[in-house]
């Protein structure tokens, strides 16, 4: 069994996308491996769940417009200073 991994980051906590997130299929109305979020859009976790077979923290992030995508940790980051 894998070991839980605590979460990183907590819901309303303001992060930005660390890279392009792309559609994964789970948006039926967007293009398949089309562009959901842009690299550095700001964005506010809403919350906070664990995938179960990999047991990793999966960060429900609303990016505006009500879009909120499934974030892995690696895929995003707090914001700095200079970036609000």
């Amino acid at each position: 069994m894998i070991e839980a991994e605590p979460p990183k980051y907590q819901r309303g906590q303001r992060v930005k996308a660390m890279f392009d997130l792309v559609n994964d299929g789970s948006f039926s109305d967007a293009p398949a491996e089309g562009v959901l979020v842009s690299l550095g859009a700001i964005g506010e976790i809403v919350r906070v769940r664990r995938h179960t077979e990999a047991n990793l923290p999966i960060y429900l992030v609303e990016f505006g417009n009500k879009l909120v995508v499934g974030c892995l940790e690696r895929e995003i980051g707090l914001i700095e200073e200079e970036d609000a």
